[in-house]
């Protein structure tokens, strides 16, 4: 996963505590689940660069 990726992630998941939190505190329930949305999207995404990037690295052993 490159540098640009894992902030791209983490930059939408804080994005989404912030939504989440505002939203909690202010009482937007739609807000509030917008937030935790966004996080799970993150998440997932992160697992799906793990992923990708564990394939790449069997491929390389067992290409040498």
């Amino acid at each position: 996963m490159g540098v640009g990726d894992k902030f791209e992630n983490k930059a939408e998941e804080l994005g989404g505590r912030a939504k989440e939190t505002i939203g909690d505190v202010t009482g937007d329930d739609q807000l509030k689940a917008e937030g935790a949305t966004d996080q799970l999207k993150a998440k997932t995404k992160d697992v799906g660069e793990s992923v990708k990037d564990l394939g790449s690295s069997v491929k390389d052993k067992f290409s040498k």
